[in-house]
């Protein structure tokens, strides 16, 4: 989760979303008791309604465990702070932990399964999360800014899905940016793959060394190879890094690196990974163009060959989705600001992932 749109980009889309939405019939929706009425916003049709009202949630990881459906997403709070490009008015505290035993059913939000200050090495600012189960014990991993303001991904556990989780003492080793999305493969092997460009600070990172006076951006390095998600394999423990941080490689049909300034393809953060078929799709959001993108592999490392586009933008200045399987259908969480209309008050969604017969997704309009 991510912030600071690209200005133009931006307002190029918010102008197309006006001009498509302005004669759709209207739909109404409900507001959290701590949200702001935008009744002079215009009134738009989206293709799904928030999951939950009462509190504000973005960054939705979900997970099927025990056959009922768990999600990790953020949750957004109004912190008063005025907003920037370095995502300081995200100032989220803790997370909520929310299932349903069906895509239709009723949402049960299971209360503050963590909170920052819970976590003795935590400054502020506890970004989007993700979630896995091993050999009996739950694991929730969380990027949050150290003490020094620099973003490190932690780990928590607990026996129970909900939590509460108990955090590391630590952050992990090696460990640096945001958006951690960690995958289990069919020989039970966990990877992570982490990273967020802007204010997940991804570009102040260069051979393992934090550059706190780093540029904001990479804009500066338009015709090289783009800053990438990185991905590093998990300890059998869940705990560390077994082996070192790689690069995850994204690449045309030609094989060659997608650039800086190809701004509609390339990485920027909210990394996903899941497997069809026995491809590996790695799906992540284009950030400041606010689109959702894939690339297919042949192994979880990659190289991983650009296949399109499958979300277009939602509403609101951030993209970032999970993508699962259950009851022989796949569906991707998603989040958007219908009930607000403000960049930092997101809401949840889902709807259904449709595939083609020959493995490509579908484009989704949300």
């Amino acid at each position: 989760m991510n912030i600071a749109p690209n200005f133009w980009n931006s307002m190029a889309t918010i102008s197309a979303v006006f001009l498509l939405t302005a004669g759709c019939k209207t739909t109404k929706t409900t507001t959290p008791t701590n949200a702001t009425s935008t009744n002079s916003a215009p009134v738009k049709t989206y293709l799904s309604q928030p999951l939950v009202t009462d509190i504000y949630t973005a960054d939705p990881s979900a997970h099927v465990f025990n056959g009922r459906i768990y999600i990790y997403p953020s949750h957004d709070v109004e912190a008063g702070v005025k907003e920037n490009d370095n995502g300081d008015h995200f100032d989220m505290r803790d997370y909520h932990i929310l299932s349903m035993d069906d895509i239709n059913g009723k949402v049960t939000d299971h209360g503050v399964a963590l909170s920052v200050k819970d976590i003795p090495w935590a400054g502020r600012q506890l970004w989007a999360p993700d979630a896995a189960y091993k050999n009996g014990t739950y694991y929730l991993y969380f990027p949050v800014k150290d003490k020094q303001d620099i973003f490190r991904i932690g780990v928590a556990t607990s026996k129970s899905p909900t939590g509460p989780f108990k955090p590391e003492p630590q952050p992990m080793e090696g460990s640096f940016s945001i958006d951690p999305a960690v995958f289990t493969d069919d020989d039970g092997s966990s990877y992570m793959y982490f990273g967020g460009i802007w204010g997940g600070q991804l570009q102040r990172w260069n051979n393992g060394n934090y550059d706190a006076n780093g540029s904001k951006t990479d804009s500066q390095k338009e015709n090289e190879a783009a800053l990438t998600a990185k991905v590093a394999k998990l300890s059998g423990d869940m705990l560390r890094f077994d082996g070192a941080v790689r690069d995850v490689q994204i690449v045309d049909e030609q094989g060659k690196p997608l650039l800086t300034s190809d701004h509609n393809r390339r990485f920027f953060e909210g990394a996903w990974m899941h497997k069809y078929k026995g491809k590996y799709y790695f799906t992540y959001s284009t950030g400041d163009t606010h689109y959702l993108a894939y690339a297919i592999g042949d192994n979880p490392f990659g190289p991983f060959t650009y296949k399109g586009i499958f979300m277009n933008p939602v509403q609101g200045w951030t993209t970032h989705h999970s993508i699962i399987e259950f009851k022989g259908k796949s569906y991707i969480f998603y989040h958007d600001t219908q009930l607000s209309g403000k960049t930092h008050l997101r809401n949840i969604k889902v709807t259904e992932l449709k595939r083609n017969p020959d493995g490509t997704i579908q484009l989704i309009n949300p």
